[in-house]
Order: structure tokens, then C-alpha cells, then sequence
């Protein structure tokens, strides 16, 4: 009996050991401390769509990497040289959420291609505009950095952990941690993720304001191969969407369900089934419904916009104004003419793919493959520059010119505002310090087609140009 006793202490207290080894792994894995947003706008700018637990960065690994590699990064500046738009006193971008699960964590959200930054001129403060394509972000390059990180020799516990405690003196047990396991599954995750976009290097750059939306999604969510297709496209502004009820979504129009839109957003940024947050998703989907296109920030000649707006009404409101018989739909591409690439980047394979995923809470049923481009509807055009679905005219006074006269380079990614011709500053030596060179002769960037008001004459298009400021 005494043996009996003894031997059931020993269980008892090896219970106990392993309870609190269990404790303890969970406290610094998997505890999730959510942080509160009670602002929509806050929220949208640095909440979190549940994208951490699943496929998230260590924070205190990732803020050193800029500085352990520098010299991965063609400029000065940390992450500032990938585009991120960021506000004085936050410790990441907008975007970039960090949020807690068992340690501090960084995540993707909407307002990291949807928060955008315009100047008046390169030494004025830089004004955020909520829900505007973010022009200055590189998101590829910001991707490729973090592959070449991991893909460096210097990717290791002995050199990343001294930098950490730099800024950040740490325990034993966050020493252990991140020797053993945090640091090498990071790096683990990026060389997977860099053996899966492999393709990316064998079309143009994406470059600043631009994204390929479903051909990383077809590889990693559907598991079709790389069919050799190029998907750039200029990210689209996020607001006013109770007025596109019904309208084709993304640029061909491939959905018509701002849900699922929002729903595969979450799992294309690296959540999971069981991590995506949908409450939060439908909680920025409301709010992006009902957000406002932000007003032209500069002066506006208000008689000559007035007469702009009968060239408007009579050769652009049928395809651009809300309530305009083809406002919202797929125009034929063979009708528009612009380039085909991102048109073709989606495919029926594609589309049945998408339908046919039986991997979450919910089943997608409005992929679909359309016959175009669709007719966007203008609201905050000034915004929205470089124009085009692929972003290959720098602003609306060249787009009102015949593709031949359109430059076929210029620097994107530069945030100061050329108020004349409606679209970022696009040359000059401060922006080619700042953006990146364009080139619209590779494939996936030319800027033909949209011939709609090039044959208008100058006055008419200047006034034009003067009313469509105040869209």
C-alpha cells in the first residue's frame, strides 16, 4: 500500500510536471491576445483578419532584418524602401498588423495595398488617404527581400538574436525560443514560400501600386501548376461599395460577392480556415460599403470643371458614372484593347478551381470568367493613378492621348502630385530616386487601347481633365 501510495505521488507529480510544461508552451505558442480597435478606421489600418496564427512573421525577428540585411535592399531606409505607408509613433505600416499569438506576430490586413499617401510637393507632409490603391507599395520587392534573407547564410540564431537585443533584452526562455524554434521555422516558411512563387522571376516585376491577385492563389489555394500567364494589376481602391451592388469585381470582373471577394482576401493573405477572423472581415467589408471617395486635395478651377462636365456626361458617363448603362460590367476586350495579359491570367480552369474549394466553412459560387475588362466606376479617379488596368499611363492627360504619344517609360511609385495632368509626379531626378522605372513595352504593360476621348480637342480635354477632379 505504501509502495501503491508512493507510486501514485510519482504520477500525481509527473501529471503536475507536464500540466505546467503544457502551461507554459501555450502561454508562449499559442495564447492569443487580441488587440482591441473600437475605430473602424484604426481597425482597417493595423487590425487583424486572422492571418498571424496561421502564417504570421515573428515581430522581433523581422524588425532586425532590415538592419542584419541591408545590403538585400537596393535603397536606404529599412522597409520605407518597399513603398509602406506609415504613421509617426507606430511601430510597423499600415497593414502589417502585430498581434499576439504566444509571441508578437505580423500579419497582412486590407490597408496594406488600400491605405494610400499623396504630397503636393516632395518637402510637404504626406496625407493618408484611407482606402486608396497604395501607389508607392512594391510588394514583390518586399517578398524577394525576405526570400533572399532567408536564403542567407547569416539567417541563423547566432546573429539574429545578438541584434534582437539591441533594442530588446530577452530572457532565457526567449533566447531558447527563438534558437530552437521560432527562428528556424521562419526561415523554414520563407524558403517554402520562395520554392512555390518560383514563376514570379520569369515575368515582369509587378512594381509599385501593383499585384498579380490570383496566379499565387491558383498555385498555393487551387494547386493548378504555373501555366506561364502574367497577372499584374493595379490595386483597386476600397470604398463606396454599397453603390457597386451588382457590379463585376477585381478587374475583369471574375466575382460579383464583395464576400467572397473579402472572405479569399483573408485566406490569399495567409489565413487559415481556422484562423481567418470572419467577424472582423465583415466588419471592414460594412465600413469599406459605406466609406466615402476621398475629395480632390488641391485647388479646383470650378468654371472650367463646369464645362468638363458636359464632356463628361456626353463621351464617359455611359461606361464611368454610376448608373451608366455599362458602369460595372465587362466591356469585350477585343472592344477596349488594352492589354490582354491580366484578362488571360484567368482562366476556366481557374474559375472551377475556386468554385470547386472544399477546404473552408464556405463553399465560393460567384467565380465566374467574364468576356473583359470591366467599366469602372470613377469615383476618387485622382487617387488612383497610374491609370489603366495594369497601370501603364501615368496619369489622365496622357490617357487622353493616342497610345503613341503615351510615354513608354516613366518612374512609379512616387506619391508627390502632378495637379496639372492629373497623376503622380512620373519623371525628374527626386522621383526617379524614390520610385521605379516603368516599362510599357514588356509583356503584361502595354498601355494601348482605351482610345475612348483621345480625339477630343485640347480645350474640351482640359476641361475634362478639370471635372474629373471632382469625381
Amino acid at each position: 500500500m505504501k509502495r501503491l501510495g508512493m507510486r501514485g505521488r510519482l504520477w500525481v507529480a509527473v501529471a503536475l510536471v507536464l500540466v505546467l510544461l503544457g502551461g507554459v508552451a501555450w502561454y508562449r505558442l499559442l495564447r492569443e491576445e487580441p488587440l482591441p480597435y473600437t475605430s473602424d478606421v484604426d481597425y482597417f489600418k493595423y487590425g487583424s483578419v486572422g492571418v498571424e496564427a496561421n502564417s504570421g512573421l515573428p515581430f522581433a525577428v523581422w524588425r532586425v532584418l532590415p538592419e542584419v540585411f541591408g545590403d538585400l535592399i537596393d535603397r536606404k531606409g529599412g522597409y520605407a524602401a518597399f513603398g509602406f505607408v506609415r504613421e509617426p509613433g507606430q511601430p510597423q505600416p499600415i497593414g502589417l498588423p502585430v498581434e499576439t499569438v504566444g509571441f508578437p506576430r505580423v500579419g497582412l490586413n486590407c490597408g496594406l495595398c488600400h491605405v494610400g499617401s499623396v504630397r503636393e510637393q516632395p518637402t510637404a507632409p504626406r496625407r493618408i488617404v484611407l482606402g486608396a490603391p497604395n501607389s508607392t507599395l512594391d510588394l514583390q520587392r518586399y517578398f524577394r527581400f525576405l526570400f533572399a534573407a532567408a536564403s542567407d547564410e547569416r539567417f541563423r540564431p547566432d546573429v539574429l538574436i545578438p541584434a534582437i537585443e539591441v533594442g530588446q533584452p530577452l530572457s532565457f526562455l526567449d533566447r531558447l525560443q527563438l534558437r530552437f524554434l521560432v527562428i528556424p521555422q521562419f526561415r523554414s516558411g520563407l524558403l517554402d514560400q520562395k520554392r512555390q512563387l518560383w514563376w514570379m522571376d520569369t515575368a515582369p516585376d509587378w512594381g509599385p501600386g501593383r499585384v498579380d491577385p490570383f496566379n499565387p492563389a491558383k498555385v498555393q489555394l487551387v494547386h493548378l501548376p504555373p501555366d506561364g500567364t502574367i497577372g499584374a494589376a493595379r490595386m483597386l481602391p476600397l470604398w463606396n461599395w454599397n453603390a457597386r451592388s451588382n457590379f463585376g469585381l477585381h478587374r475583369d470582373g471574375l466575382n460579383t460577392s464583395l464576400t467572397e471577394i473579402f472572405l479569399n482576401s483573408g485566406i490569399g493573405n495567409g489565413a487559415s480556415n481556422r484562423s481567418i477572423n470572419r467577424v472582423a472581415l465583415g466588419r471592414l467589408q460594412k465600413w469599406v460599403s459605406e466609406l466615402k471617395p476621398p475629395a480632390y486635395p488641391f485647388a479646383i478651377d470650378e468654371a472650367l470643371a463646369a464645362r468638363g462636365e458636359a464632356t463628361w456626361r456626353q463621351h464617359c458617363a455611359d461606361c464611368h458614372a454610376f448608373g451608366g448603362a455599362k458602369t460595372g460590367q465587362p466591356i469585350p476586350i477585343d472592344e477596349v484593347g488594352t492589354d490582354r495579359h491580366r484578362f488571360d491570367s484567368w482562366t476556366t480552369q481557374a474559375r472551377d478551381g475556386f468554385n470547386g474549394l472544399d477546404d473552408y466553412d464556405w463553399r465560393y459560387t460567384h467565380f465566374r470568367k467574364t468576356a473583359g475588362y470591366v467599366a469602372q466606376a470613377l469615383d476618387g479617379l485622382w487617387a488612383r493613378a497610374p491609370y489603366l488596368h495594369n497601370g501603364s499611363v501615368p496619369n489622365l492627360a496622357d490617357l487622353l492621348q493616342s497610345p503613341d504619344k503615351r510615354p513608354a517609360t516613366f518612374v512609379a511609385g512616387y506619391d508627390v502630385y502632378d495637379q496639372q495632368r492629373v497623376g503622380f509626379v512620373s519623371d525628374g531626378a527626386d522621383a526617379r530616386a524614390q520610385g521605379r522605372l516603368f516599362d510599357t513595352r514588356l509583356p503584361g504593360n502595354g498601355n494601348g487601347g482605351h482610345l475612348y476621348g483621345t480625339g477630343l480637342p485640347e480645350p474640351d480635354k482640359r476641361a475634362l481633365l478639370e471635372y474629373l477632379k471632382t469625381l
